[in-house]
């Protein structure tokens, strides 16, 4: 006597016309994955377009559209408020600040990645925990070394401030971009007749390259952006810098919203530009670092 079962039928893949298994995949579902990322999306646009709305709108408009478009609010904020000032003592700090970074950052990563010494744990438990620091704290001992130093009031002690504060992280990201290149590469330079800086200068910066537009970017935005050590450090009008000068357009009782959107977005514009321009570098640079080992 024999009996019969019935048994699951399970989906094979299939053959396409070429030969090869075709697999099914389920495509993401518009509720899942659309509406959230659109909902985030209005969350993060909609101050930037306010920002737009009231830079150019005339003054005393309620209108939900910028029209008729005026640029009056950007003239005031260039011409009469000395944006003009603002924005190149701004673009001279930050620049300084991630050349210094940047460099003072590669020499010592290559250090924390390529060499041995007793200190080296120290050192780095050192740069981890000055993270936890928050520069508030350090003000006023700043300030006083800044003053015996004659580094107030000037944009050489707001440079070396920005430089000091961000190069613990700039050189833990350097090292790991340095640590992910095979040393072997730099072994057999060196073989052939290079020095060890020379073997650095051509086989490792070139492979360097996306680390250093990362670590450099994020130099150019903490020190494009920081308002603290440019309030507490600078006093004369002329050397302000663009976070400074903003704070400065909000009034004891009214606020200009023209002018001071006028002002973020004057802030803004270069920033978003250099990021849209280095941002497939940058995302090399976070998430590979260098070669494939």
């Amino acid at each position: 006597m024999t009996t019969t079962t019935d048994r699951p039928t399970v989906a094979l893949p299939e053959p396409d016309t070429t030969g090869k298994l075709r697999v099914r995949t389920k495509k993401p579902r518009l509720f899942s994955v659309g509406l959230p990322l659109a909902l985030y999306l209005l969350f993060t646009l909609v101050p930037f377009y306010w920002m737009i709305v009231f830079a150019f709108r005339p003054a005393g408009s309620n209108s939900m559209l910028p029209w008729p478009i005026t640029f009056e609010h950007f003239d005031t904020v260039w011409n009469t408020l000395g944006f003009s000032f603002f924005f190149k003592n701004s673009l001279i700090v930050a620049a300084l600040s991630l050349v210094l970074t940047t460099f003072v950052a590669l020499a010592t990563g290559y250090a924390l990645a390529r060499f041995k010494f007793r200190a080296k744990i120290p050192l780095v438990m050192a740069l981890l925990c000055s993270q936890f620091v928050p520069g508030a704290m350090l003000l006023i001992p700043l300030f006083q070394v800044f003053r015996e130093m004659n580094l107030v009031n000037n944009l050489t002690g707001l440079i070396v401030a920005d430089t000091v504060f961000q190069l613990p992280l700039a050189a833990m990201l350097m090292a790991g971009f340095i640590a992910q290149i095979p040393v072997e590469l730099e072994e057999a330079a060196m073989v052939d007749g290079c020095s060890r800086l020379r073997a650095f200068r051509i086989i490792m910066l070139p492979l360097l390259r996306p680390g250093l537009i990362a670590v450099g970017s994020f130099a150019f935005i903490g020190s494009w952006n920081n308002f603290l050590f440019g309030l507490m450090f600078i006093s004369s009008q002329e050397k302000f810098t663009l976070p400074v000068g903003l704070s400065y357009t909000i009034g004891s009782y009214n606020v200009d919203f023209g002018v001071l959107a006028a002002g973020g977005l004057i802030a803004a514009v270069p920033v978003v530009a250099v990021f849209a321009v280095i941002q497939k570098y940058l995302v090399q640079g976070l998430s590979a670092g260098a070669v494939k080992g």
